[in-house]
C-alpha cells in the first residue's frame, strides 16, 4: 500500500508540473508583440532551401546546360521579387550542345532573380572562355532570355598575346564573341604575364 501511494503522489506531482509549464509557455506567448510574432509568420526574409556544399546541374529542356559549384546556396521563394542567394561564392562551368564546357565563371557573390532570369555576381569575378581568355572585373550580369553577359564596370581581358582594357563590356554566352564599350588600353603581353596567366586559368575552378 505504501508503495501504491508513494507512486500515485509522484504521478500527481508530475501531472502538476507539467501544467505549470504549459500554463507558463502560454503566458509567455500572450505577452510577443505582434511585431515579433509576425516576423516569424513572414516567410520572405526567410529561405524555403538552404544548402551547403552543393554541387548541381541545371538542364533545359532536358539538356543539361550549366553545373554549379557553391559553399552555400538559399532560395527565397516567398520574396516579393523571388531570388537563389550564394553568399560564399559560386562557380559555374557552361555546356555547349556537344557537352564540352565552353565558359566558366567564378565570383565571391551570386544572385540569380527567378521572374528575370537574370544573374548578379559581384567580387572578383573571373571568367574564361573556350580559347582560354580570362575575363576580370568587378561586377558581371548575365541574362539568360536573351542570352547575353555584360557588366558596366572596369574589365580586364587578358588573351595570349596582349591584355585590354576598359570600361563596359558585352558578350555572348560563350564570351567568344564581345567588345569594350569604352576601350582604355591594348598592351603586350610578354613570358612572365603568360605564365601567371595560365596558372590562374588552371586553378580557376
Amino acid at each position: 500500500m505504501k508503495i501504491s501511494s508513494i507512486y500515485k503522489q509522484i504521478n500527481n506531482y508530475v501531472k502538476t508540473s507539467l501544467i505549470l509549464v504549459f500554463a507558463i509557455i502560454l503566458v509567455a506567448c500572450s505577452k510577443d508583440s505582434p511585431e515579433k510574432i509576425a516576423a516569424v509568420v513572414d516567410r520572405s526574409s526567410l529561405p524555403q532551401l538552404h544548402a551547403t556544399e552543393i554541387t548541381t546541374i541545371i538542364s533545359d529542356s532536358g539538356i543539361t546546360r550549366y553545373r554549379i559549384f557553391a559553399p552555400r546556396w538559399d532560395v527565397y521563394d516567398k520574396a516579393s521579387q523571388p531570388y537563389w542567394d550564394f553568399p560564399n561564392g559560386i562557380h559555374f562551368e557552361k555546356f555547349n550542345l556537344e557537352m564540352k564546357v565552353d565558359a566558366n565563371i567564378h565570383s565571391q557573390y551570386a544572385r540569380f532573380k527567378e521572374n528575370e532570369q537574370l544573374w548578379e555576381l559581384r567580387g572578383e569575378v573571373r571568367a574564361t572562355n573556350l580559347q582560354g581568355d580570362l575575363f576580370e572585373t568587378e561586377q558581371l550580369f548575365w541574362d539568360q532570355r536573351v542570352k547575353r553577359i555584360y557588366s558596366d564596370s572596369l574589365i580586364k581581358i587578358t588573351q595570349i598575346s596582349h591584355i585590354m582594357t576598359g570600361i563596359g563590356f558585352e558578350s555572348n554566352e560563350s564570351m567568344t564573341d564581345y567588345i569594350i564599350r569604352k576601350p582604355q588600353g591594348i598592351f603586350p603581353v610578354n613570358e612572365e604575364n603568360i605564365s601567371k596567366t595560365s596558372a590562374v586559368l588552371k586553378t580557376s575552378k
